[in-house]
């Protein structure tokens, strides 16, 4: 779906968002010029080289890229120093910024990641999704937070020094940040300007059905980015309920409530757009796909 139709889709302008660029590669991303840039979420293009990708999002309207830098990524995180720079030259020559990225960081201590970090700061990228942590079921859910916390507070003392932000994901299943309020445990200490949620209202809507605008209120002091992208609860051939991907629009999210509450936070950060339906493969990251490319700006 291309980025004009998503706004419409979504009453995205009706939200009282501030958009950035032309809807075409009419302008290069920078932070004077746009506040709420839209960005793709690479992970369905990861099949295509930089120049390729470039050459899609510049078409589809973009005004930037949310590059996956982790294993099995566009980039892989020990090949940040030589691959990432050329990212970000090839996206901006199309006239794509790359303001964000996606990373499993998740420990101040790990040698990789403070460098991944660095680089990335370095090269101008603001905001990083960090990787998911797990529940340890042998410890109850307080000592597991109480564990975390301390883990979050290095990351946000890395991230002022660094000066860029890192968000949690809260993505459904039985990760940390599932519930969402579980995050408010975790963050309320933690200066939001450093480290905070990248909301993902489809996960959201998932786990927190009729009562997912409270945890959002909860958590809103620390919500920078968001992702978007919408599902539906379907019965598989057992006869199960499973949550399916679905098109923008198509789904059980409501947009319009949801982006009318995020514009009264008065964030400017970036806006990414995921596309995890069937798109042969190329939804779950794969490098070979069986959908023809050329369909992917039909």
């Amino acid at each position: 779906m291309e980025r004009r139709n998503f706004i419409k889709t979504t009453g995205l302008s009706a939200a009282g968002i501030s958009l950035a660029g032309t809807g075409f590669a009419g302008s290069v991303f920078s932070a004077e010029s746009a506040k709420q840039p839209i960005c793709a979420f690479t992970k369905c293009l990861q099949f295509l080289n930089f120049n390729q990708i470039a050459e899609v999002l510049a078409l589809l309207g973009f005004d930037g890229a949310d590059i996956t830098l982790r294993p099995g990524g566009q980039i892989e995180p020990e090949n940040t120093k030589s691959e990432l720079p050329k990212a970000v030259k090839t996206m901006e020559k199309a006239g794509v910024g790359i303001p964000m990225m996606v990373t499993a960081i998740v420990d101040a201590d790990d040698k990789l990641s403070v460098e991944t970090l660095k680089i990335a700061a370095g090269l101008g990228i603001k905001y990083y999704r960090m990787g998911w942590l797990g529940y340890d079921f042998s410890k109850s859910i307080q000592q597991n937070l109480d564990g975390y916390k301390t883990q979050f507070g290095k990351l946000a003392k890395l991230n002022e020094k660094l000066g860029i932000h890192g968000g949690y994901q809260n993505h459904s299943g039985l990760h940390v940040g599932a519930p969402v309020w579980d995050l408010y445990e975790l963050l309320k200490d933690v200066d939001p300007k450093y480290l905070g949620v990248q909301y993902d209202i489809r996960h959201a809507t998932t786990e927190g059905g009729y009562s997912r605008l409270l945890g959002m209120k909860r958590i809103e002091p620390w919500i920078r980015t968001i992702c978007i992208k919408d599902f539906v609860w379907s019965k598989d051939e057992k006869g199960e309920w499973k949550h399916e991907n679905v098109m923008l629009g198509e789904g059980m999210v409501k947009f319009d409530e949801f982006l009318k509450e995020y514009a009264t936070l008065k964030i400017e950060a970036p806006i990414s757009m995921h596309f995890e339906y069937d798109l042969g493969g190329a939804e779950n990251g794969r490098k070979e796909i069986t959908m023809e490319p050329e369909k992917f700006t039909a």
